[in-house]
């Protein structure tokens, strides 16, 4: 046992040895590393186009580094391209193509001292550089912007998403992924003001069991359920100040039995409830702009 401690000791002592007189790695390999150039995100906010709002903006602060911190900036390239996600209206294709070019001289000095710049790249700007019509038999919610930047050098590199590593495109202080996707939303409509009616059906008999549905106008909510029989007919008002509605389902005992219909003032079907419901979504779809 004596002579393994002395053998791990002797070791240890000729690691340390050899660390001390070799020359540090970091040294040696450093001034061979190209150093190149990133955009870290300081801020996007929104983050989304509003498909009922043809002037949304998406907008991008972005901080510009190089190995002159920001000396070596030409301009960056925005790229931009459209992604389907949604099959039932067709397909919509689209080649990416360049949005706008932000120059050296857009950028100003940060708290770091490096460059940033902020730039907003309006939805209907997009859609007409792409040739997309605003229509919803070509665009639904849920399909996407792709925006991709490449940062220009004066001498004559580019680097952009294809050029950086994960901890540097999603790392925690870099957070420089040249590449973002801005989601098409359907943010809430304003409903239709008057008297709307809920239809409630439960196909053994004995009323919804527990579940509801949970109709919430401008924040203030009401459950409505029943407790006996195999129907039930409520309705409820909207002013015409009001500004949101929302509509989710709640779980009760037997959901496979209930089901349900909601109209709307001006006379649509906004909600046609199946049996077995997901509970806790939004019932409401706001892309079809019907309520």
């Amino acid at each position: 046992m004596k002579k393994i401690k002395n053998y791990l000791i002797g070791a240890l002592a000729f690691l340390v040895m050899a660390c001390s007189d070799d020359d540090k790695t970091i040294d040696i390999l450093l001034p061979n590393v190209e150093r190149g150039a990133i955009i870290r995100t300081v801020n996007v906010n929104p983050n989304s186009f509003n498909i009922f709002d043809p002037s949304s903006p998406w907008t991008l602060t972005m901080e510009y580094q190089d190995e002159e911190n920001g000396g070596l900036l030409s301009n960056v390239d925005i790229y931009v391209n459209f992604v389907d996600n949604n099959e039932f209206n067709g397909e919509v294709t689209s080649t990416e193509t360049l949005f706008t070019t932000v120059p050296a001289t857009s950028f100003s000095t940060g708290p770091f001292g490096l460059p940033r710049a902020t730039v907003s790249l309006v939805y209907q700007e997009v859609l007409n550089v792409l040739g997309i019509p605003n229509d919803p038999d070509d665009i639904f919610g849920g399909d996407q912007v792709n925006i991709r930047l490449v940062a220009n050098l004066t001498d004559g590199r580019s680097f952009t998403n294809t050029d950086v590593a994960a901890n540097i495109s999603g790392g925690s202080f870099f957070q420089a992924p040249f590449n973002y996707l801005a989601t098409i939303v359907c943010p809430p409509t304003t409903p239709t003001p008057g008297t709307w009616s809920i239809e409630m059906q439960d196909s053994f008999g004995d009323g919804w069991n527990g579940a509801s549905l949970d109709i919430t106008i401008d924040g203030e909510t009401t459950n409505y359920t029943f407790e006996t029989g195999g129907s039930a007919s409520f309705t409820f008002d909207i002013s015409a100040d009001t500004e949101v509605i929302s509509i989710i389902f709640s779980s009760g005992s037997f959901d496979e039995e209930v089901s349900a219909q909601v109209t709307s003032a001006n006379g649509n079907v906004v909600v046609d409830l199946e049996p077995s419901p997901t509970a806790g979504v939004e019932l409401l779809d706001y892309c079809l702009d019907n309520l």
